[in-house]
Protein backbone atom coordinates (compact mmCIF):
# COMPACT_ATOMS: atom_id res chain seq x y z
CA UNK A 1 0.00 0.00 0.00
CA UNK A 2 1.56 3.89 -0.79
CA UNK A 3 2.59 5.06 1.57
CA UNK A 4 -0.12 6.76 4.54
CA UNK A 5 1.70 10.02 3.42
CA UNK A 6 0.79 10.27 -0.23
CA UNK A 7 -2.65 10.53 0.60
CA UNK A 8 -2.32 12.79 2.64
CA UNK A 9 -0.77 14.75 0.24
CA UNK A 10 -3.69 13.67 -2.63
CA UNK A 11 -6.63 15.27 0.28
CA UNK A 12 -4.08 18.40 0.63
CA UNK A 13 -4.20 18.63 -3.25
CA UNK A 14 -8.26 18.32 -3.18
CA UNK A 15 -8.79 20.76 -0.94
CA UNK A 16 -6.15 23.58 -1.92
CA UNK A 17 -6.37 22.70 -5.70
CA UNK A 18 -2.90 23.30 -6.39
CA UNK A 19 0.24 21.21 -6.48
CA UNK A 20 2.44 23.79 -5.27
CA UNK A 21 -0.16 25.13 -2.62
CA UNK A 22 -0.41 21.28 -0.90
CA UNK A 23 3.31 20.86 -0.81
CA UNK A 24 4.12 24.12 0.91
CA UNK A 25 0.93 22.59 3.57
CA UNK A 26 2.50 18.98 3.63
CA UNK A 27 5.94 20.19 3.70
CA UNK A 28 7.61 19.20 0.67
CA UNK A 29 8.88 20.09 -2.31
CA UNK A 30 6.12 20.95 -5.59
CA UNK A 31 8.42 17.97 -7.64
CA UNK A 32 8.07 15.46 -4.41
CA UNK A 33 4.05 16.16 -4.74
CA UNK A 34 4.14 15.18 -8.15
CA UNK A 35 6.07 12.22 -8.55
CA UNK A 36 3.53 11.12 -4.83
CA UNK A 37 0.72 11.62 -7.12
CA UNK A 38 1.90 9.98 -10.20
CA UNK A 39 2.75 6.72 -7.62
CA UNK A 40 -0.53 6.81 -6.49
CA UNK A 41 -2.07 7.22 -10.06
CA UNK A 42 -0.16 4.17 -11.20
CA UNK A 43 -0.75 2.26 -7.84
CA UNK A 44 -5.00 2.87 -8.55
CA UNK A 45 -4.83 2.41 -12.02
CA UNK A 46 -6.41 5.70 -13.13
CA UNK A 47 -5.76 9.26 -13.89
CA UNK A 48 -7.07 10.89 -10.66
CA UNK A 49 -6.65 14.85 -11.44
CA UNK A 50 -7.50 16.97 -14.58
CA UNK A 51 -4.44 18.62 -15.70
CA UNK A 52 -5.31 20.65 -18.42
CA UNK A 53 -5.58 23.94 -16.48
CA UNK A 54 -3.25 26.03 -14.23
CA UNK A 55 -4.96 24.42 -11.10
CA UNK A 56 -5.01 20.89 -10.09
CA UNK A 57 -8.67 19.51 -10.29
CA UNK A 58 -10.06 16.09 -8.81
CA UNK A 59 -11.77 14.58 -12.14
CA UNK A 60 -14.10 12.01 -11.86
CA UNK A 61 -12.16 9.40 -10.37
CA UNK A 62 -10.33 11.24 -8.07
CA UNK A 63 -13.71 12.53 -6.69
CA UNK A 64 -15.00 8.77 -6.23
CA UNK A 65 -12.08 8.27 -4.14
CA UNK A 66 -11.59 11.16 -2.22
CA UNK A 67 -14.48 10.41 0.91
CA UNK A 68 -12.71 6.62 0.76
CA UNK A 69 -9.41 8.11 1.32
CA UNK A 70 -10.55 10.83 3.77
CA UNK A 71 -12.30 7.87 5.80
CA UNK A 72 -9.44 5.96 5.74
CA UNK A 73 -7.26 8.43 6.95
CA UNK A 74 -9.62 9.48 9.89
CA UNK A 75 -9.75 5.98 10.57
CA UNK A 76 -5.75 5.33 10.90
CA UNK A 77 -5.35 8.37 13.01
CA UNK A 78 -8.13 7.33 15.56
CA UNK A 79 -6.71 3.64 15.86
CA UNK A 80 -3.23 4.95 15.78
CA UNK A 81 -3.87 7.06 18.63
CA UNK A 82 -1.89 5.70 22.06
CA UNK A 83 -4.22 4.22 25.04
CA UNK A 84 -3.25 7.32 27.60
CA UNK A 85 -2.74 6.43 31.72
CA UNK A 86 -5.83 6.40 33.35
CA UNK A 87 -7.28 9.89 34.00
CA UNK A 88 -4.92 11.40 31.58
CA UNK A 89 -5.07 13.15 28.04
CA UNK A 90 -2.08 12.78 25.55
CA UNK A 91 -1.57 13.74 22.02
CA UNK A 92 -2.22 17.13 20.07
CA UNK A 93 -4.73 18.94 18.92
CA UNK A 94 -5.59 22.30 16.68
CA UNK A 95 -8.43 24.24 18.21
CA UNK A 96 -10.02 27.41 16.80
CA UNK A 97 -11.74 30.41 18.56
CA UNK A 98 -12.80 33.68 17.58
CA UNK A 99 -10.86 36.82 18.97
CA UNK A 100 -13.23 37.65 21.72
CA UNK A 101 -13.25 34.23 22.96
CA UNK A 102 -9.50 33.45 22.67
CA UNK A 103 -8.50 34.77 25.76
CA UNK A 104 -10.07 32.71 28.32
CA UNK A 105 -9.19 29.84 26.10
CA UNK A 106 -6.04 30.10 26.32
CA UNK A 107 -6.24 30.56 30.30
CA UNK A 108 -8.75 27.17 29.80
CA UNK A 109 -5.65 25.38 27.77
CA UNK A 110 -3.28 26.73 30.16
CA UNK A 111 -4.37 24.97 33.11
CA UNK A 112 -5.36 22.22 31.29
CA UNK A 113 -1.65 21.55 29.99
CA UNK A 114 -0.64 21.71 33.55
CA UNK A 115 -2.65 19.20 34.77
CA UNK A 116 -1.74 17.00 31.47
CA UNK A 117 2.08 16.94 30.75
CA UNK A 118 1.97 15.15 27.37
CA UNK A 119 -1.08 16.93 26.07
CA UNK A 120 -0.17 19.90 23.27
CA UNK A 121 -2.54 22.00 22.07
CA UNK A 122 -2.01 24.95 19.44
CA UNK A 123 -4.59 27.84 19.28
CA UNK A 124 -5.27 30.02 15.98
CA UNK A 125 -7.53 32.48 15.57
CA UNK A 126 -9.79 33.66 12.81
CA UNK A 127 -13.02 35.18 11.59
CA UNK A 128 -16.15 32.17 12.68
CA UNK A 129 -16.95 31.69 9.16
CA UNK A 130 -12.89 30.49 8.53
CA UNK A 131 -12.75 28.25 11.05
CA UNK A 132 -16.25 26.78 10.56
CA UNK A 133 -14.89 25.41 7.34
CA UNK A 134 -11.59 24.79 8.76
CA UNK A 135 -13.06 22.21 10.99
CA UNK A 136 -15.31 20.60 7.79
CA UNK A 137 -12.32 19.91 6.03
CA UNK A 138 -10.60 18.35 9.07
CA UNK A 139 -8.07 21.20 9.65
CA UNK A 140 -8.21 21.75 13.01
CA UNK A 141 -9.80 19.75 15.52
CA UNK A 142 -12.66 22.11 16.93
CA UNK A 143 -13.40 25.47 17.00
CA UNK A 144 -14.97 28.20 19.25
CA UNK A 145 -17.29 29.75 17.13
CA UNK A 146 -20.59 31.85 16.35
CA UNK A 147 -23.72 29.96 16.16
CA UNK A 148 -25.55 30.35 12.96
CA UNK A 149 -28.28 27.98 12.87
CA UNK A 150 -26.70 26.48 9.72
CA UNK A 151 -25.38 22.51 10.61
CA UNK A 152 -22.42 20.92 8.43
CA UNK A 153 -22.94 17.15 7.17
CA UNK A 154 -20.80 14.81 9.66
CA UNK A 155 -20.29 17.78 12.27
CA UNK A 156 -21.91 18.26 15.88
CA UNK A 157 -22.43 21.83 17.84
CA UNK A 158 -22.50 22.26 21.00
CA UNK A 159 -23.90 25.47 22.84
CA UNK A 160 -21.82 27.59 25.37
CA UNK A 161 -23.55 30.40 25.95
CA UNK A 162 -25.34 33.23 24.65
CA UNK A 163 -24.46 37.21 24.51
CA UNK A 164 -27.22 39.48 24.15
CA UNK A 165 -27.11 42.07 21.41
CA UNK A 166 -26.80 45.86 23.09
CA UNK A 167 -26.67 49.48 22.25
CA UNK A 168 -23.19 50.53 23.26
CA UNK A 169 -22.70 54.41 24.03
CA UNK A 170 -19.89 56.50 25.77
CA UNK A 171 -21.17 57.67 29.48
CA UNK A 172 -20.89 61.53 27.85
CA UNK A 173 -24.33 60.47 26.09
CA UNK A 174 -26.85 61.03 28.29
CA UNK A 175 -29.99 60.07 26.05
CA UNK A 176 -31.10 56.48 26.96
CA UNK A 177 -33.93 56.26 24.26
CA UNK A 178 -31.74 53.89 21.77
CA UNK A 179 -34.17 54.59 18.89
CA UNK A 180 -32.94 58.50 18.82
CA UNK A 181 -29.59 57.31 19.86
CA UNK A 182 -29.05 55.43 16.76
CA UNK A 183 -31.00 58.18 14.29
CA UNK A 184 -28.86 61.00 15.75
CA UNK A 185 -24.51 59.40 16.43
CA UNK A 186 -22.49 58.54 14.37
CA UNK A 187 -22.70 54.18 13.91
CA UNK A 188 -19.37 52.12 14.05
CA UNK A 189 -20.83 48.95 12.73
CA UNK A 190 -19.75 45.46 12.67
CA UNK A 191 -18.57 43.47 9.74
CA UNK A 192 -21.29 42.36 7.46
CA UNK A 193 -19.81 39.76 5.76
CA UNK A 194 -19.75 38.37 9.42
CA UNK A 195 -22.90 36.26 10.70
CA UNK A 196 -22.34 38.81 13.72
CA UNK A 197 -22.63 41.64 11.39
CA UNK A 198 -25.76 40.54 9.65
CA UNK A 199 -27.92 39.69 12.83
CA UNK A 200 -27.16 43.23 13.68
CA UNK A 201 -28.08 44.89 10.18
CA UNK A 202 -30.98 42.79 11.09
CA UNK A 203 -32.03 44.24 14.00
CA UNK A 204 -31.82 47.91 12.50
CA UNK A 205 -33.98 46.81 10.33
CA UNK A 206 -36.42 45.25 12.47
CA UNK A 207 -35.84 48.76 14.31
CA UNK A 208 -36.56 50.60 11.03
CA UNK A 209 -33.72 52.66 11.70
CA UNK A 210 -30.98 53.94 9.04
CA UNK A 211 -28.03 54.81 10.99
CA UNK A 212 -25.51 57.85 10.20
CA UNK A 213 -22.68 54.93 9.20
CA UNK A 214 -19.43 56.25 10.18
CA UNK A 215 -17.42 52.94 9.62
CA UNK A 216 -17.27 49.38 9.60
CA UNK A 217 -14.86 46.92 11.20
CA UNK A 218 -14.52 43.02 11.81
CA UNK A 219 -13.28 43.21 15.43
CA UNK A 220 -15.65 44.11 18.50
CA UNK A 221 -13.09 44.74 20.55
CA UNK A 222 -11.62 47.90 18.32
CA UNK A 223 -15.28 49.26 18.10
CA UNK A 224 -15.15 49.20 21.85
CA UNK A 225 -12.23 51.06 21.97
CA UNK A 226 -13.34 53.70 19.41
CA UNK A 227 -16.95 54.22 21.54
CA UNK A 228 -14.99 54.79 24.33
CA UNK A 229 -12.90 57.59 22.49
CA UNK A 230 -16.41 59.34 21.72
CA UNK A 231 -16.20 58.53 17.90
CA UNK A 232 -19.72 57.19 17.63
CA UNK A 233 -22.17 54.47 19.12
CA UNK A 234 -22.25 50.96 18.20
CA UNK A 235 -24.40 47.38 18.30
CA UNK A 236 -22.56 44.62 19.56
CA UNK A 237 -23.03 41.05 21.47
CA UNK A 238 -22.16 42.08 25.22
CA UNK A 239 -19.40 39.57 25.46
CA UNK A 240 -19.57 36.95 28.60
CA UNK A 241 -15.75 37.71 29.08
CA UNK A 242 -15.69 41.64 29.57
CA UNK A 243 -14.90 42.78 32.66
CA UNK A 244 -15.59 45.83 34.81
CA UNK A 245 -12.67 47.80 34.28
CA UNK A 246 -13.07 46.61 30.03
CA UNK A 247 -16.14 48.74 30.40
CA UNK A 248 -15.03 51.53 32.11
CA UNK A 249 -16.49 54.79 30.21
CA UNK A 250 -18.77 52.69 27.79
CA UNK A 251 -22.67 52.78 28.74
CA UNK A 252 -24.45 49.13 27.91
CA UNK A 253 -28.25 50.13 26.74
CA UNK A 254 -30.59 46.95 26.33
CA UNK A 255 -32.72 46.75 23.06
CA UNK A 256 -36.54 47.51 23.08
CA UNK A 257 -38.01 43.94 24.13
CA UNK A 258 -40.17 44.35 21.08
CA UNK A 259 -37.51 43.19 19.12
CA UNK A 260 -37.14 39.40 20.94
CA UNK A 261 -33.98 39.91 22.95
CA UNK A 262 -31.38 39.18 20.12
CA UNK A 263 -28.52 37.63 20.89
CA UNK A 264 -25.31 36.01 19.04
CA UNK A 265 -24.57 31.85 20.21
CA UNK A 266 -21.20 30.72 20.80
CA UNK A 267 -20.13 27.10 20.89
CA UNK A 268 -17.97 24.28 20.44
CA UNK A 269 -18.09 22.84 16.75
CA UNK A 270 -16.35 19.83 15.83
CA UNK A 271 -16.53 16.78 13.90
CA UNK A 272 -18.80 13.75 15.05
CA UNK A 273 -16.32 11.29 15.19
CA UNK A 274 -13.27 13.45 16.38
CA UNK A 275 -11.44 10.97 18.12
CA UNK A 276 -10.20 14.07 21.17
CA UNK A 277 -13.86 14.00 21.87
CA UNK A 278 -12.88 13.58 25.42
CA UNK A 279 -10.47 16.67 25.01
CA UNK A 280 -12.65 19.06 23.40
CA UNK A 281 -15.90 17.99 25.32
CA UNK A 282 -13.41 19.05 29.02
CA UNK A 283 -12.36 22.16 27.45
CA UNK A 284 -16.00 23.36 26.88
CA UNK A 285 -16.74 22.33 30.15
CA UNK A 286 -14.08 24.56 31.48
CA UNK A 287 -14.48 27.14 29.43
CA UNK A 288 -18.74 27.55 30.50
CA UNK A 289 -17.83 27.17 34.22
CA UNK A 290 -15.85 30.37 33.54
CA UNK A 291 -18.26 32.40 31.10
CA UNK A 292 -21.61 30.96 31.91
CA UNK A 293 -22.91 32.92 35.70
Amino acid sequence: MSNIRFLRTFVAIARLGSFSEAAEAVGLTQAAVSLQMRSLEDEFGRVLFDRSGRLALLNAAGQELLPEITALLEHYDRIRQPKPPAGQFIGQLTIGAIVSSMGILAKVVSQLKKEHKQLGIRLVSGKSSELTHKVVRGEIDAAFVVGTGRRYPGTRWTMLYQEPISLITHTSITDSDPYAILTQQPFLRFDRSQHTGRQIDRVLQKMSIVPQDFLELNTLEQLLGLVRREVGVTLLPVLNSLQDAELDGLKVLPLPATLGAPTRDIGLMEKRDNPRQAITQELHKRYKALVVK
